[in-house]
This record gives C-alpha cells, sequence and structure tokens, in this order.
C-alpha cells in the first residue's frame, strides 16, 4: 500500500498534474537487429524531447507558468529539451472563470501561443476539480453547480479546441480507499464525471479526453483499482474517454513501485493512452527515473512522460529537489539516466518511400511511410526547393493525428487535414497517426507551397 504523503494544502493547489516494425520486403532477423542497432548508434538524439519522439511520436514535456516565459534561463532549457508543456495553474477553474461568466484566457493564452509556435504540444490541465475552485462555485451546490461545472468545461474546451492535444477532463475524483472523493461535485450526483466528459466531446472533439490521478501507480493499491474500474465501465458504455494520466509523484511515502509497468499495461488494455503527467520523484534518484521512462517505453500506449517543472527551483516540492534539472539549470544524474533510457530504446525502422508528389509550388514535399504500431503508424516527410514552406497533407477517414516532430503540425476541423510548416529544426519533419479501425489508407500530400 502507498501513502500520500505531501500536504493536502499544499498537494490541492499545484498538484494535478513497440512492435516490432512491420517492414516492407523480407529481412532476415539478423538484418533487422543489425539495421536498428545501427540506427539506434547513428541517430542518438541529444535531449529529451527529440529522443522521446523518436520512440515512436512520444512527447517529453514539463509544466510550465506563464511568469517563467520571462526567464532566459528558463527558456533555455525549456525550448532545448521538451516537445510537450501543461499549463501549471493558468487552465484551472478559478484562473479561467474567476467570477461566475467571466472568463479570463490570457496567462493560458500566452503559454500556448509560446508553446505551439515552437512545435511543442499542449496539454490542457483540468476543466472539472474539486480544488482550486474560485469562491462563487464553492458556494454552489446541487444542480446550480451541475450547470456551472458544465458550462465551465464547455466554454474552456471551446476556448482552446484545435490549440491543445488532450484535456485531463477531471482530475483526482477518488479518495486513497478507492471511494468517490466526497466534493461538491460528487455530491451534484455520480454521473458527474461521465457528464463533464461529454461536455468535453461537444466541446473539444478531436482532442484526447483525460482521466488524472495521483496515487494510482500501484496495481494493486484500492485507488488504481477503482480508477481502472471506472474506466473500464466508461469504455462498455461508451462514455467518451481516450486516456488515463498517473501524476506520479514519488515522495517518501509513495515511492516507485515495482508494480508500475503492470498498471500502465493494465490501463492500456482499456483501449485508452496512459500518460505520465506530473513525475517528480524526492531526491532525483537515478534507477526510479530510469525506470519509470523504460517501463513507458515498453507499453506502446504510454504516449509521453511530463515532469512537474523545469528546475528543482521551479517545482512545488522544490526543497525536495525531485526533478532533472539543478536550481542553476545544471543536468543531474538523473538527467543522464533518461536521455540514455530513451536512446537505448528501439527506434523505429522506415519502410520504403510511398510517394513524391510532383512541384508545382515552389517546393516538393516527399512522404515515407515509418514504423507501424498495432493502433498507429508513422509517416516522415522532406522538403526540398525552399526553407520557407507550406505542406498540406491529407489523412483518409477516420484516421487521426496523434504527434508530430520537427515541424509545426495542425489539423483543420475535420481532422483529416494538415497544414505543417517549418519550426526551425529543418526541411525534414513527421508526424503519428492513429488507425482509428483504418488499417489501409496513407496519407497523401496534397501541395507544397513555398513563401
Amino acid at each position: 500500500m502507498i501513502s500520500h504523503s505531501v500536504p493536502p494544502a499544499r498537494r490541492a493547489r499545484l498538484g494535478g498534474g513497440a512492435r516490432a516494425a512491420l517492414i516492407v520486403g523480407a529481412l532476415s532477423a539478423a538484418s533487422i537487429v543489425a539495421a536498428m542497432a545501427l540506427q539506434n548508434t547513428a541517430t542518438a538524439a541529444s535531449t529529451l524531447g527529440a529522443s522521446a519522439a523518436e520512440r515512436g511520436g512520444r512527447y517529453y514535456g514539463t509544466a510550465v507558468p506563464a511568469n517563467k516565459l520571462s526567464d532566459g534561463a528558463y527558456t533555455t532549457i525549456l525550448n532545448r529539451e521538451f516537445n510537450q508543456v501543461t499549463p501549471e495553474n493558468e487552465m484551472k477553474i478559478d484562473a479561467t472563470e474567476p467570477n461566475q461568466n467571466q472568463f479570463t484566457y490570457g496567462p493560458a493564452d500566452q503559454i500556448v501561443s509560446y508553446a505551439r509556435s515552437r512545435g511543442m504540444r499542449v496539454k490542457g490541465h483540468t476543466l472539472a476539480w474539486h480544488s482550486q475552485q474560485p469562491g462563487w462555485m464553492q458556494q454552489m451546490s446541487g444542480s446550480a453547480l451541475r450547470s456551472a461545472m458544465l458550462n465551465h468545461v464547455r466554454q474552456v474546451a471551446t476556448h482552446f479546441r484545435g490549440q491543445v492535444f488532450a484535456w485531463d477532463v477531471v482530475n483526482e475524483a477518488f479518495e486513497e480507499n478507492g471511494s468517490r472523493r466526497n466534493s461538491n461535485l460528487q455530491q451534484t450526483g455520480n454521473d458527474w464525471i461521465e457528464a463533464a466528459f461529454r461536455e468535453a466531446r461537444t466541446a473539444d472533439p478531436n482532442a484526447k479526453l483525460c482521466y488524472n490521478d495521483y496515487n494510482i501507480d500501484n496495481w494493486n493499491y484500492a485507488k488504481t483499482q477503482a480508477v481502472f474500474n471506472m474506466v473500464r465501465d466508461f469504455k462498455n458504455r461508451g462514455v467518451p474517454i481516450d486516456c488515463v494520466g498517473l501524476q506520479s509523484h514519488f515522495t517518501g511515502g509513495s515511492n516507485y513501485p515495482s508494480s508500475y509497468r503492470t498498471t500502465l499495461q493494465q490501463f492500456a488494455s482499456l483501449n485508452v493512452d496512459v500518460q505520465i503527467t506530473e513525475l517528480d520523484i524526492r531526491n532525483a534518484p537515478v534507477d526510479a527515473y530510469r525506470n519509470v521512462t523504460n517501463d513507458c517505453l515498453a507499453v506502446s500506449r504510454c504516449t509521453g512522460i511530463t515532469v512537474w517543472g523545469v528546475r528543482d527551483s521551479d517545482s512545488w516540492r522544490s526543497s525536495e529537489n525531485p526533478l532533472l534539472f539543478t536550481g542553476s539549470g545544471a543536468k543531474k544524474p538523473a538527467y543522464d539516466a533518461v536521455l540514455a533510457a530513451l536512446n537505448n530504446g528501439v527506434i523505429p525502422t522506415a519502410t520504403a518511400p510511398t510517394s513524391s508528389p510532383p512541384g508545382g509550388g515552389g517546393c516538393t514535399a516527399s512522404i515515407s511511410a515509418g514504423t507501424v504500431f498495432g493502433d498507429r503508424y508513422n509517416t516522415n516527410v522532406a522538403v526540398s526547393g525552399s526553407n520557407n514552406w507550406t505542406v498540406v497533407i491529407a489523412l483518409p477517414s477516420p484516421q487521426r493525428l496523434q504527434s508530430n516532430w520537427n515541424a509545426t503540425v495542425t489539423a483543420d476541423g475535420s481532422g483529416l487535414v494538415l497544414t505543417a510548416r517549418p519550426n526551425g529544426n529543418g526541411n525534414n519533419f513527421g508526424f503519428t497517426t492513429y488507425f482509428n479501425g483504418n488499417t489501409g489508407g496513407r496519407p497523401t500530400i496534397r501541395s507544397c507551397t513555398a513563401g
């Protein structure tokens, strides 16, 4: 059994956050192993985000407060190392709706704009939570509170629609013994979580919808089992849920458990993604950080890891020195362990090129197939003829974009047309696409336009 040892007031304020490639052609097992070993050596990445992206389009991200974006030492590390961000507090209820029906998005918009302009993915955090409610919401109950909660979900998710890849729709709704937390939201009816997810799907239909919680890392823990049973029930009844976030705040009383990989695998078996959403580990032990990374890499539906802060001095648990960088920005041994674990993971092996459409817009985009996984696959694109380009790509329905690297890639309202632009990482980029039942179709280039 594990227990959450972080002081409740502080916890409430800031917490709550390969399958082998299918190769075209007949290659011997020995040839495949040799090719992968050579590729790993040749392309070992030097930063966390770049290495994670090479492992099936995963991300390695961090929590970001808006007031740190003017800190040059901070942003140097952020821009270099991470390819995903989660606003630390700026999207929570008290920040986005301080007065009922008065919505304020300035700091959150700042983070989203900063991240997207640099090709980083953004995780929305969080739409419905018992904590960090503004005073007006704390004073409400019953049907009035239910209506206000759903309106908040609808308004905030609509505002950021198309800008975030996933939402923590509901945060921390269970007690340690596996019962529902007796919050004011729970008192509006046991279906409040389901109602929030349905509202979020309507408001932002292309975003992944996640349930997020702490102390659901140990597979044998009552709270973990309760969340698992809820997700299974939702999937069986068609309630829209796409992912589960394990916060993984490991302290002296809540350490990395030996069953962690099992937990990731069990949630993934429910046909949802799993994400490590708020990782920080007391004193940043090398083995624990390495184990968490290897466990995620071992589960194909573990799509990424987010640490809850950049430097120890940025952490809500700064006295415990739980992050990958010291307060002065130096890389810690745990950083080296994580990067080595990522780089030692198998890099997907690309198949032969599938199409090189003609130019005509001042540039040419050549598309080639990458690794095929059980539920998703990679696509690589190379642009020639210009360093300032816009590439438009069509996806076969009902496939959807999951992630991308080395370019800024956005999907239109249908989710089937992608627009890619350079983000300073050269003219070769790629993206990962979910099959969603269509395993035969592949993306095609519609156009490449220079300027």
